[in-house]
């Protein structure tokens, strides 16, 4: 348990350290290209407003078109000199006019009219080609196409974003690893109120087992004495309900404690399986109930012997407390590639499917006025899944209608 809980505390630090990297990484990148398409749009309508080219250096610079003059970008004198473009003019219906490639050494005259001939043709007015901005303007000389060079810009751009990628995957990584190292820290009184849990349950049960003992001894002489009496047996069966509840806690505290180490030999799983449904098979017939099993022979099982015998008992004994009389009850074992598949189906009056996931929870019911007319404590499923677990196992509960229940075990074969 104490493990998951790390895990899952360093799964979900690394996932909000993940998120709030990402959208912080994501974030600047994105105004950073806007502001790369916003100066080159800015460059692009002068421009766009001298047919093709910068106005000659005594004129005033202008402003984009619809730009208020109080919110307007001034323009730098260097930028004619520092900036690389080149245009193409089409006639309406798309005939070559005239290239003007003047101010771009890295495209000649084929190149640019193929950049144009694919901008004019694909119709759009804005966007990239390649590594050039381009807008398109309508005149009455024509349809210009403009481009302008952003490769420096976007290039530092992409710089920019892979020396972030890759100080974000480094930060994950020193993250990661702080989290592991503290993580041990930060659930150690979680540990530590576990362990004093773990002991109390172990202490007090087995403190509570020699007065319940005495008690049951007492009991009896009392019973032998008196004769039958309806007080002296309600003595010894709640006497008996405690000795069991005590024994169940003191069990499944030793299961879940990382100590207890199951004595792991190889047996005969499928002779097991017969043996212990044999007994229950008589039961079912006693109550009216349908009983039908499958078992695969001949299959072997690495694992403690005692605890599957006990596995098999508490699904089997659940399976037959919470079926009604006429339904139906199922038991299968089989091998399912590298795995022991173990099914346990049953009818049942109801069952929500949100109570699925507490049924292995300890002394939860999912209706307490049954249990309390059907016997138990709520620990039966909470052992079994201890018992799968000490096993590397998994076990699961579903229902398809409401009214079954299908208890599933896959153990390593």
């Amino acid at each position: 348990m104490i493990r998951k809980l790390r895990m899952k505390l360093i799964g979900v630090s690394m996932l909000s350290i993940f998120v709030v990297f990402s959208l912080i990484l994501g974030t600047i990148a994105f105004i950073s290209y806007q502001k790369v398409t916003s100066d080159a749009d800015d460059t692009l309508a002068i421009l766009a407003a001298n047919d093709g080219l910068f106005p000659k250096d005594k004129e005033p610079m202008p402003k984009p078109e619809g730009t208020p003059p109080e919110h307007g970008r001034q323009m730098s004198p260097e930028l004619p000199y520092e900036s690389r473009y080149f245009s193409v003019l089409f006639s309406q219906d798309g005939g070559l006019i005239s290239v003007n490639t003047s101010k771009v050494a890295a495209v000649d005259t084929d190149e640019a009219i193929s950049f144009g001939q694919e901008v004019f043709t694909s119709g759009q007015t804005q966007g990239y080609e390649h590594s050039y901005r381009y807008t398109v303007v309508e005149s009455d000389e024509g349809i210009r196409v403009i481009f302008l060079d952003c490769w420096r810009s976007l290039s530092n751009l992409r710089f920019f974003v892979g020396i972030g990628v890759l100080v974000f995957i480094l930060g994950m990584l020193a993250v990661l690893l702080l989290t592991i190292l503290l993580s041990r820290y930060i659930v150690r009184p979680v540990v530590q109120s576990y362990e004093k849990q773990k002991r109390f349950i172990t202490d007090a049960g087995h403190e509570i087992k020699t007065p319940l003992t005495i008690i049951d001894a007492d009991a009896e002489v009392l019973a032998m004495d008196l004769g039958p009496n309806e007080w002296i047996a309600d003595i010894q069966e709640q006497s008996k309900r405690l000795t069991e509840l005590t024994n169940d806690l003191i069990l499944l505290s030793r299961l879940e404690e990382d100590t207890a180490k199951a004595q792991m030999l190889d047996f005969p799983i499928s002779d097991l399986a017969e043996e212990t449904v044999r007994s229950f098979q008589s039961l079912s017939i006693t109550q009216q109930k349908e009983f039908s099993v499958s078992i695969q022979p001949m299959l072997t099982f690495c694992g403690d012997e005692k605890m599957m015998r006990q596995l098999f008992m508490i699904l089997l004994d659940n399976a037959l407390k919470y079926t009604q009389s006429g339904g139906r009850i199922s038991f299968s074992l089989e091998k399912q590639n590298k795995s022991l598949m173990i099914c346990v189906f049953n009818t049942t009056e109801h069952i929500e499917r949100s109570q699925l996931s507490c049924l292995f929870d300890r002394f939860y019911r999912t209706d307490r006025s049954r249990n309390s007319q059907t016997g138990g404590h709520g620990l039966g499923l909470s052992i079994a899944a201890a018992i799968t677990a000490a096993h590397k196992g998994k076990i699961t509960a579903s229902t398809e209608d409401e009214h079954s229940l299908l208890i599933r075990v896959a153990l390593p074969a």
